[in-house]
């Protein structure tokens, strides 16, 4: 969330800053500066009210003390009368912060300077590439035909218990994707992140304060009986541990994983984009988070990136960074990088993972600050988090790349944790 003092100190950048996130800025802005206005002189007013009353009060006192009975009651009487105009006036500044705060949550962050103009993925700047994409002697079989060929993932099981988009996992297929998740928290363990195992269900206030809502609500499974939410992510009860914290300059950078299922209620457009593991309302995924000092936030974006790259490397994926233009970037990042992985089979490059820092807007919601040895004023931390890695479209390029006309074979880095060299 932006702070109003960005808003009110440099209204035209915020708008002209969120025209590249392709976002009409300028109503709201106004409305937020007009009711800061407001807010200002209705607090003024209650101020003054508050210590006409203080002195009333005071009075009072004194008057009784000389028997003054008369002038006390009065004294007394107008007091009583500037109570109710305090409470009227305190109604009223209660509401213009709920209008301000409605306002203000429904604008974006914030692009950084180096965010690429554009409208969608396809105007996304390719920032490198990696790996060898794979070439086949035989007819190679997209990922849905291998996982029926080899009764890897059942969709039409996973149709009839639940819906579509909430595959069945079975046998080999149940264990390569346990044996990703393991080499994924094994890897974010040696990296220094601790593992955390979150709750799969957050309240309202979480959603809000990692910018899920309102900017997501609709898209998210909604349990309405408690007013609980399935988390679309790890980052959101992960992040909202650090929820109204303080911490210590010197506890930066807090570096946390967490391997969790995702529940996403969108489903994308209908065909070969949506079909297998392409996207699912239900998927597995290892996501890290880091809590930094804003100073050092972007050199942490860079690490995160390499971090996740190393990791498709490992896997022997070929792969792609692309960082994302203002047209695509989300409704809480100030940057982010997508990795794409190929998958040979379809011939397309699937998104596997995002790198994103946050900046000050979730910490904001969040209420995370920081205490600096060189200011006693508290400051708010920046927040980052990517995806290492969303499971279903890299088991799906894992498939569909290491297929052989005799069976799958396994990357090496996974056979310590599935125990067989082969499917």
């Amino acid at each position: 969330m932006l702070t109003i003092r960005q808003i009110t100190n440099n209204p035209q950048e915020i708008i002209d800053r969120l025209k590249i996130k392709n976002f009409d800025a300028k109503e709201r802005v106004t409305q937020i500066i007009e009711i800061d206005k407001e807010k200002r002189n209705t607090q003024k007013e209650l101020d003054d009210l508050k210590a006409e009353q203080n002195k009333i009060a005071r009075e009072i006192g004194l008057l009784f003390k000389d028997k003054k009975i008369e002038e006390a009651n009065e004294a007394k009487a107008k007091a009583i009368e500037l109570k109710a105009a305090s409470k009227n006036i305190e109604s009223n500044f209660i509401k213009l912060d709920e209008a301000m705060f409605k306002l203000v949550v429904e604008l974006p962050n914030l692009p950084h300077p180096t965010v690429p103009l554009g409208k969608s993925d396809a105007d996304n700047e390719k920032v490198r590439e990696g790996g060898e994409i794979p070439t086949f002697d035989f007819t190679a079989l997209p990922h849905w035909e291998l996982a029926e060929k080899y009764d890897l993932i059942d969709f039409k099981l996973g149709n009839k218990i639940t819906g579509a988009g909430f595959p069945v996992y079975k046998g080999k297929g149940a264990k390569l994707q346990r044996a990703l998740i393991n080499f994924f928290l094994s890897e974010g363990d040696k990296a220094g992140y601790q593992e955390i195992m979150p709750p799969l269900m957050v309240n309202e206030a979480s959603a809000y304060a990692t910018g899920q809502l309102p900017d997501k609500d609709g898209q998210m499974y909604h349990a309405t009986v408690d007013n609980f939410y399935l988390i679309p992510t790890a980052e959101v009860p992960i992040t909202n541990i650090y929820r109204d914290v303080i911490l210590d300059e010197k506890d930066f950078p807090v570096k946390m994983t967490g391997y969790t299922p995702c529940f996403r209620r969108e489903a994308g457009s209908y065909g070969k984009d949506v079909k297998g593991l392409n996207r699912l309302h239900q998927f597995d995924k290892v996501e890290i988070v880091q809590l930094q000092n804003p100073a050092k936030s972007y050199e942490t974006l860079d690490q995160m990136v390499n971090y996740v790259e190393n990791i498709i490397k490992k896997l022997g994926l070929p792969y792609r960074i692309v960082k994302l233009c203002g047209g695509d970037l989300s409704f809480t990042s100030a940057l982010t990088f997508d990795f794409e992985v190929y998958s040979a089979a379809q011939e397309q490059w699937l998104e596997v993972s995002s790198v994103s820092n946050f900046e000050a807007f979730q910490a904001n919601r969040l209420k995370l600050r920081f205490k600096s040895k060189d200011s006693k004023k508290k400051q708010l931390a920046h927040t980052l988090n990517g995806s290492a890695l969303a499971l279903p479209r890299i088991l799906a390029a894992l498939l569909e790349n290491y297929q052989t006309e005799d069976g799958i074979k396994i990357p090496d880095v996974l056979v310590p944790f599935i125990g067989f060299e082969t499917i």
